[in-house]
């Protein structure tokens, strides 16, 4: 009898391990289930358990196999369940200081500024810069100034302060804009030679300093005299800004320029300070910033940290900015009118790919930034050496970010390497009329961002902000790789041939970005197995009007199975 006793008792507790396996902490149902998993299948159900989706399917199999006593019923109440958005190309630490820090001079509505209005915002934030600080700014942009082409230098932004100095960042960020005060401080003359790495420190025809500065290596004596934010501030800066992308549905963003603000250290360290204890309310995977990593660099292993952070990748910039046609291309610009500047590239290909080979041996993923057809051509050259003799390049993921203007050969060159584009939609949307009319001409700018012909061609292809140079929200990708309409009006569409399906817009901030960040093993789409990152919307992106998918709105964001509060 005690025998007999004994044995119903472990059966008992075998029946109680098993109910506990099969009772899933919460059950989503009552709306469309996007799981965007290879067949695009939509769900009834879905439950998660320990921070992993455990079951998908119909509402009866899924409650019968998981519902348990403690298991909560998440009714969506026809709202639309789906995997969080996988942001690819993002600059935190950089949009944290713009949208916390600096003067946010950022403009993505109409009517255009002006030089006058730039220099009255700038002038109502003076009273906030402490003794000794300087006034920094972001988000001046010519393209998109009245007039068209209306730039900042240092005669005007005295107009703001002769005492205070002043350094202002493009939006591009390949453009930066001083005061003489600025200049004076951080030791330049009219004698001073370029840095090397690109960058410029432009003069007038007759020598002198314009207090325009094009590419990063130029910024870097005074980001040499400019006060470092404390730890606290950065991380409050940071803390509020993942707290923003994850309200955008945003649970995963890759930041692509580790250690190009403050230093590979300093930011690797003010990373793992934030997403201690889970501090951030995204997952972040960094690529360190190559210009700033000095030789021999090895603190930081490939692939080290976890699930919450992990740094990934190296990256490279082989050329500016398109709208700030600093970018390199193999035609001239068509502005101003006669022009025969055609951007300058970096880099020389031998530099070049004696900057990318060491770390590519070592076992990081490489990225390089090329926006220009002769910097796309350049980079894809330099991948073609890496993987010679490598036959299995989708283990390596090689990036192009941005991939702007291109040509049909360049696509097919990088599809048959295995070359992963991403881009940066919002340049038809802000900036497509500018291309259009102004700066590149209708045959290069009905290119930009190939969209539609790497996914004829069988390959991935990813949507992303590169904010802060344009306001990060996975749904307004969305709708501008489906409608690539441009925002000013008369509105038109840019490269009609170029415009994709809404799911695949979808799978390209989704399952497309997890796979080009080496994490669609865990993220990217609602299967069994994968993180429960997963975001609540009020309308289902399958079944509303292309140019109203911007307009959805994200109710809730959950990671691990763990709703973010806002």
């Amino acid at each position: 009898m005690k025998r007999l006793t004994s044995v119903l008792l472990l059966s008992l507790v075998y029946c109680g391990v098993a109910f506990a396996k099969n009772s899933a902490d919460t059950i989503f149902h009552g709306g469309p289930i996007l799981t965007v998993n290879a067949k695009n299948q939509e769900v009834q159900a879905l439950a998660i358990q320990d921070g992993k989706v455990v079951a998908v399917g119909t509402k009866a199999a899924v409650l019968k196999d998981w519902q348990g006593d403690s298991t909560k019923m998440m009714d969506l109440r026809g709202q639309t369940l789906m995997p969080g958005f996988v942001e690819p190309h993002v600059h935190i630490v950089l949009t944290a200081m713009t949208e916390g820090l600096w003067v946010n001079l950022s403009n993505f509505t109409l009517p255009y500024d002006t030089t006058a209005t730039l220099v009255q915002k700038l002038k109502a934030r003076l009273d906030t810069v402490p003794p000794g600080g300087w006034l920094q700014g972001f988000g001046v942009d010519p393209s998109r100034t009245s007039p068209f082409m209306a730039e900042l230098n240092a005669d005007i932004l005295d107009k703001v302060s002769t005492n205070v100095p002043i350094f202002i960042l493009n939006q591009s960020g390949h453009i930066a804009y001083v005061n003489h005060k600025a200049i004076e401080i951080a030791g330049l003359t009219d004698q001073t030679p370029n840095p090397p790495g690109g960058g410029i420190f432009v003069k007038d025809a007759k020598g002198r300093l314009t207090g325009k500065l094009v590419e990063p290596p130029s910024y870097l004596p005074f980001m040499a005299k400019i006060p470092t934010p404390t730890e606290a501030q950065l991380i409050q800066a940071l803390q509020k800004t993942t707290k923003s992308m994850a309200a955008t549905g945003i649970t995963t963003a890759s930041d692509m320029s580790v250690g190009a603000n403050l230093g590979v250290d300093q930011e690797v360290a003010l990373y793992k300070a934030l997403t201690a204890n889970e501090g951030a309310s995204i997952r972040i995977r960094g690529y360190l910033y190559g210009a700033a990593l000095p030789t021999g660099f090895n603190s930081v292993k490939p692939n080290e940290g976890d699930d919450r952070l992990r740094f990934i990748g190296v990256k490279f910039i082989s050329d500016g900015s398109t709208q700030g046609l600093t970018a390199a291309l193999t035609e001239p610009y068509i502005y101003p009118i006669g022009s025969k500047f055609s951007g300058d590239l970096n880099y020389k290909n031998e530099d070049l790919f004696g900057l990318i080979k060491p770390y590519f041996d070592q076992g990081w993923q490489i990225s390089i930034h090329s926006n220009g057809d002769r910097a796309i051509g350049q980079s894809l050259d330099n991948y073609a050496r890496l993987l010679a003799g490598n036959p299995r390049p989708e283990t390596r993921r090689l990036r192009i970010e941005h991939f702007t203007i291109n040509t049909p050969e360049e696509v097919k060159k990088a599809v048959k390497l295995g070359v992963i584009p991403s881009f940066t939609i919002g340049h038809v949307d802000y900036w497509g009329e500018a291309f259009h009319n102004h700066l590149i001409g209708p045959k290069r700018s009905n290119r930009i961002d190939p969209a539609a012909e790497f996914k004829k061609q069988g390959s991935r292809f990813t949507l992303h902000s590169d904010s802060p140079v344009s306001p990060y929200g996975p749904l307004k990708y969305i709708s501008q790789a489906v409608t690539r309409l441009w925002q000013l009006p008369p509105r038109k569409v840019l490269g009609p041939d170029q415009r994709v399906t809404v799911d695949d817009a979808i799978r390209a901030v989704t399952i497309n970005a997890a796979y080009q960040l080496m994490s669609d093993d865990k993220i990217g789409s609602l299967e069994v197995g994968k993180q429960a990152d997963l975001i609540i919307l009020d309308q289902n992106p399958r079944t509303t009007a292309p140019e109203k998918i911007a307009d959805i709105q994200v109710r809730e964001t959950w990671i691990d199975g763990k709703w973010q509060a806002r």
